[in-house]
């Protein structure tokens, strides 16, 4: 069964970091991708980065890029969010998903996350 478990949720101030985790199990790590999505209050939810555990390419969307990078430890099978100089903006339930992959095709295609963890509530104050 596939598991994800997200973590490292809490409070920060503007222009703070946090760290967000997801553990995951129950399938080999490598032949899945991982990202992170996040609900801003009265929002839709949108995917925001993601990475292909199989070689590692990652993908960051625009609004969020230089300020949130991806990243993950196979040993651990965990995906990592780094969150700089966090906004208001920021502020949202973060959602860890995952697909399983096919060959040639990237991480981004939102629609494809089938598997999901709960959330973990980011609030950034001023």
């Amino acid at each position: 069964e596939v598991q994800l478990q997200a973590s490292g949720g809490g409070e920060v101030q503007v222009g703070g970091s946090l760290r967000l985790s997801c553990a995951a199990s129950g399938f080999t790590f490598e032949d899945f991708a991982l990202g992170w999505f996040r609900q801003a209050p009265g929002k839709e939810r949108e995917g925001v980065s993601c990475i292909r555990n199989s070689d590692g390419r990652t993908f960051t969307e625009d609004s969020v890029e230089g300020r949130f990078t991806i990243s993950s430890d196979a040993d651990k099978s965990t995906v990592y969010l780094q969150i700089t100089n966090a906004q208001p903006e920021d502020t949202a339930v973060y959602y860890c998903a995952g697909f399983q992959l096919i060959s040639g095709y990237g991480c981004y295609r939102w629609s494809w996350y089938g598997y999901w963890g709960q959330g973990t509530l980011v609030t950034v104050s001023s």
